[in-house]
């Protein structure tokens, strides 16, 4: 089985001067690739000329996390893609466990590693920690992670099980499954793309799994930060989109009315906080939300079935409400 692991970059130096160096000496059984979208910065002399092993792929616009994996990996034929941020970094054997766990499985077509906090090594990272998940309203949350709350990693996700949803951070996926489906959806730009991947992937009937048994660092927030405007645009525009292409049966109407509800409540807390730009930012997510609508109503008739995709009807209640902060006490 070809293994290719493909580093999306854009005006990434620093990070791949740190990184790329262990991505080289943990992968020899893969082919390494640096997918460049139209960076500004000489990210592409530098690799030329300090890395000779890892192949360059150049993109001509900077399309953002969707496009630019699209256009990337449209060129390569390696049986497995692994999507792996430049600020990641990983460890011996990382990919030994995935691979064998596709050669085993040939139903499970994405999956993730145990996703740990390059900055707190004892603690999981926001983006993936071990496995996602969605509740009915289609926030995304963790195992190892719900909200802003993380978990310590003490071994309680050491396992190998389905989940809902694999981190872009590091993403395994077949070339196959990947391409039939479509890729990356390119109207999400970035963030939570990969969700509604492994969305339409779920409603093929395929299987997403997590593998505690691999384990990779993230930095986290090394493009857009949290506190960033922009990201709270993205995560709230594409999370909406998202259940009106993919959600299932005609309750999907009542649930995004919710989400407005919802989301109304979440720019009141931003507002207690000061955070007016993020106010901002929620209002040109919904306006833009609803600009896309009828486009998404229309992928809505190729995507959408009656797979149930929720863990959990309200993680929202379960969090705020109930005081559920862990995964395994929901």
């Amino acid at each position: 089985m070809n293994v290719a692991v493909v580093i999306l970059n854009w005006n990434g130096k620093a990070l791949l001067k740190q990184f790329l160096p262990q991505v080289i000496a943990f992968s020899k059984e893969a082919t390494i690739y640096v997918a460049d979208n139209a960076s500004t910065d000489d990210s592409v002399a530098f690799i030329s000329e300090t890395f000779p092993e890892v192949n360059v792929i150049q993109n001509t616009t900077n399309g953002g996390y969707a496009k630019g994996y699209n256009d990337a990996l449209k060129q390569l034929q390696e049986d497995i893609f692994v999507l792996l941020n430049s600020d990641v970094l990983v460890t011996k054997n990382w990919l030994t466990p995935i691979i064998k766990g596709f050669e085993k499985n040939s139903n499970i077509v994405a999956a993730q590693p145990k996703i740990l906090d390059y900055n707190r090594k004892e603690y999981f990272e926001y983006a993936g920690a071990a496995g996602g998940f969605i509740d009915l309203f289609g926030y995304p949350y963790c195992r190892g992670r719900i909200f802003d709350t993380l978990e310590k990693d003490i071994g309680q996700y050491n396992d190998t099980r389905p989940i809902f949803w694999a981190s872009g951070a590091c993403l395994f996926i077949r070339n196959k499954a990947f391409q039939e489906a479509g890729g990356f959806d390119e109207d999400y730009f970035a963030h939570q793309e990969e969700i509604d991947l492994c969305w339409r992937l779920q409603n093929k009937g395929k299987q997403i799994y997590y593998f505690g048994t691999s384990t990779v660092y993230h930095v986290g927030g090394a493009t857009l930060k949290n506190s960033n405007p922009k990201k709270t645009f993205l995560n709230f525009r594409n999370t909406l989109l998202s259940l009106l292409k993919n959600a299932s049966g005609s309750k999907v109407y009542f649930i995004l009315f919710f989400r407005l509800i919802l989301d109304a409540l979440a720019a009141f807390q931003f507002l207690l906080k000061g955070k007016f730009n993020h106010i901002f930012a929620l209002l040109k997510a919904h306006i833009s939300f609803y600009s896309l609508f009828f486009k998404f109503l229309t992928k809505r008739k190729i995507h959408a079935s009656k797979q149930h995709y929720y863990h959990k009807k309200s993680i929202v209640w379960l969090y705020f409400v109930l005081n559920k902060k862990h995964f395994n006490d929901l």
